[in-house]
């Protein structure tokens, strides 16, 4: 059974960091495409880093380029997402997702297991 566990969300001043993880067990995330997604209240889902396990082709959406980095820890199963330089427009609840497709693919629609997600809030 496929399960995704996201974590490290919180509360957070404008400037700091957070680091999220996304713990996946049930399978191995090779030959899977992985997407960090956020969603604020009363926006679309927006993907904001994917990852193609195959080849380690990545995309980072405009707002965070510079700012967030997603990565992969093979033996933990795990991906990362590190946050530096948050702002507040950046609140939302983050979501880690994957399909099983060897493809870097950043739209919502396109991945079919989801975690619970992390609220994260950049506030002072």
């Amino acid at each position: 059974q496929v399960q995704l566990v996201e974590s490290g969300g919180g509360l957070v001043q404008p400037g700091g960091s957070l680091r999220l993880s996304c713990a996946a067990s049930g399978f191995t995330l090779d030959y899977y495409a992985i997407g960090w997604f956020r969603q604020a209240p009363g926006k679309e889902r927006e993907g904001v880093s994917c990852f193609s396990s195959s080849d380690g082709v990545t995309y980072y959406a405009d707002s965070v380029k510079g700012r967030f980095t997603i990565s992969r820890d093979k033996a933990k199963n795990t991906v990362y997402l590190q946050m530096n330089s948050l702002k507040p427009e950046d609140t939302a609840v983050y979501y880690c997702a994957v399909t099983a497709r060897v493809a870097l693919l950043t739209t919502a629609k396109e991945y079919d297991y989801w975690g619970q997600g992390t609220q994260v809030t950049v506030s002072s």
